[in-house]
């Protein structure tokens, strides 16, 4: 066989190598733009969780909102310490999502999926998503587990 023919041969393989390699190495725009369902439960009269879930819906997640005069009743069947409640429960692709959680946060939770319950921003702090006002100090986000919480995250 000639020298021409190898030559041709090694660059059909070079080029299928790559297509292939691209194929592989890009996330698909459908894989990356979706987002799990979200379900936020609130306090009927709470305008911040309203803005909240706008946010969320913002940064691509399928938010229903569902407002209820018992929302301790749902942290607790969720176990969520006291001591971690915000003013809204998110529950997404099985996570609880306590408080004003970034969504930089949530994307992480869910991308690394650990073996945690959640996680939780509690209070309502000033600048927070969805909250008005200006940050005046980083928020500290902390796992939701059956024991002692730890830090999760600080944005």
């Amino acid at each position: 066989m000639s020298a021409t023919y190898y030559g041709r041969r090694h660059l059909i393989r070079t080029v299928l190598a790559g297509a292939v390699l691209a194929v592989v190495a890009t996330p698909s725009a459908v894989t990356a733009g979706e987002k799990p369902a979200a379900t936020l439960y609130k306090n009927p009269q709470c305008g911040c969780c309203e803005e909240y879930a706008t946010y969320l819906r913002q940064h691509g997640y399928r938010v229903t909102v569902k407002p209820t005069h018992d929302l301790s009743l749902i942290n607790r069947q969720h176990d969520v310490p006291e001591n971690l409640e915000g003013c809204h429960i998110t529950l997404i692709d099985g996570y609880v999502v306590e408080g004003h959680v970034p969504v930089k946060t949530i994307d992480r939770l869910l991308t690394e999926r650990p073996a945690i319950k959640g996680i939780s921003l509690p209070g309502m702090p000033q600048g927070s998503p969805g909250m008005t006002g200006a940050k005046t100090a980083p928020f500290t986000i902390y796992e939701i587990t059956n024991g002692t919480p730890r830090i999760y995250a600080v944005e």
